[in-house]
């Protein structure tokens, strides 16, 4: 495992955590584990990494802690829908930067996101490239690259419109 990869199963993670759903403790370790083993270097990262089974109850907040020293903290506004706008606007970034695959991100955004909010405008190009990364067949005629270089442009537009502290809608 790369630093990258290390860094980006974290990334993924957090926005597990972030919508809602259990990332359990002990993958929590793992992916602090796998961090340290790949090079990551955070304050935090070698007591995740280094908790035995009776702590895994911590995990939670040496994870949080190490994604605050790495930046990848999501920190989120209480009203659920500037909650999901702000997670939107985080995965598009990301997507954008190139930190995150942009089928995982895509998806994300499809299945987590657009529906709680309703399915906006906004969000529709992210939808359909969520759609076509992932039924995506060689017979299109179409190479893979294409379609993921659409899905960042589609990000990389969204995150143009609007600020992601200014959305609450």
């Amino acid at each position: 495992m790369t630093p990258d990869d290390a860094l980006q199963q974290f990334r993924i993670f957090a926005l597990e955590r972030a919508l809602g759903r259990q990332v359990g403790s002990d993958r929590l370790i793992q992916a602090g584990l796998d961090a340290l083993v790949a090079g990551v270097e955070s304050p935090s990262l070698v007591t995740l990494a280094g908790l035995q089974r009776r702590e895994e109850p911590e995990a939670s907040e040496h994870f949080d802690r190490v994604l605050e020293e790495l930046g990848l903290f999501v920190d989120l506004p209480s009203d659920p829908r500037a909650a999901n706008w702000a997670i939107a606007y985080w995965i598009a970034g990301r997507i954008a930067d190139g930190s995150l695959d942009p089928a995982v991100g895509t998806h994300l955004i499809w299945a987590d996101i657009a529906h709680d909010l309703d399915w906006p405008e906004e969000l529709q190009p992210l939808v359909a490239s969520a759609l076509d990364l992932e039924d995506w067949q060689e017979s299109w005629g179409v190479g893979r690259d294409v379609l993921t270089g659409q899905a960042v442009e589609a990000a990389e537009h969204l995150l143009s419109r609007q600020s992601p502290g200014e959305r609450n809608d």
